[in-house]
Formats: C-alpha cells, sequence, structure tokens
C-alpha cells in the first residue's frame, strides 16, 4: 500500500462510457478513490451501495468519488445502471492504476491462494498527495468512515 504523505500516482482510464478520466483531472480538489475487487459481488455491491447512499454529502464537499477495479467499461455500465451509482467507475482491466497503488496483493481464501484487488480506499488532497489511507476496509462502512474523517479534519 501506498502511504499518506507521498504524491498519488497519476493514472489515465476509461469510465463505463468509454471516456478517459485521469486523477490530473481533478487537481485542485480532494478526491476519494476506492479499489475493489469485482463489479456485482456481494462485498463490492454493498460497498458501492455506501458510497452511493452518501453521495450526496460527498457532493456538498465538492469531493469526487472514483471506484476502480479490473473489469470491464461494460461490466462498469451494468453494475452502475443496476445500482443507480452516481459516480465515476474506472475499468483498470491491465492493472495500471491497481498496480501502482499497489493494491494487486497475494490473497488467500479457503485456503486457496490467488493474486486479486485488496480493498483500500484513499483520499487524496488538492495537491495530488495522499492525505488518507484505509486498508482492508469494511465494505458497509467505508463510505462513512471517510466522511467522519473528513468532516473532522477541516
Amino acid at each position: 500500500m501506498l502511504e499518506a504523505g507521498v504524491k498519488a500516482p497519476d493514472f489515465a482510464l476509461n469510465d463505463k462510457n468509454g471516456k478517459e478520466v485521469r486523477l490530473s483531472d481533478f487537481a485542485g480538489r480532494r478526491v476519494v478513490v476506492y479499489f475493489y475487487p469485482k463489479d456485482n459481488t456481494p462485498g463490492c455491491t454493498r460497498q458501492a451501495c455506501a458510497f452511493r447512499d452518501r453521495n450526496s454529502e460527498y457532493e456538498s464537499l465538492g469531493i469526487p468519488v472514483i471506484g476502480i477495479s479490473k473489469d470491464s467499461e461494460a461490466s462498469h455500465t451494468k453494475f452502475a445502471a443496476k445500482h443507480e451509482l452516481p459516480f465515476i467507475l474506472l475499468a483498470d482491466p491491465e492493472l495500471k492504476a491497481i498496480q501502482a497503488y499497489d493494491v494487486w496483493k497475494e490473497k488467500k481464501l479457503y485456503g486457496k491462494v490467488s493474486m486479486g484487488v485488496v480493498r483500500t480506499t484513499y483520499l487524496i488532497d488538492a495537491d495530488g498527495n495522499i492525505e488518507k489511507v484505509w486498508n482492508k476496509v469494511k465494505p458497509d462502512n467505508n463510505a462513512a468512515e471517510i466522511l467522519e474523517y473528513i468532516n473532522g479534519a477541516e
């Protein structure tokens, strides 16, 4: 995982509509960037819906939310439509941002070892530095704990 205080790696990934989005597009603003394993899985759906349910609070603070997984643009389109997700979802099938943010790790599930995305959230400050990192986050609590931090840090 990257640590707070370091420069956040820029990325250029496509959203669900095929439009390229760069982290640098948000220069001068704080941004939440969260990495998750897979669209339409139970934990990832709960996490996305928690961000959806708190989206108006993020918008009122002027803080965009960006979700990144290795799923395709088409998968993101279906996921966003099915759950009415109003924030940006970026496709990273080549693992460019996922590896740059050091969230591609060995995982163990029921004794089986595989590589995958470790659920991690970064708050990027207005200068493009990592302000805070939440690793091994709980899907249901992540959106709320970030808002708690932001509201307490201002």
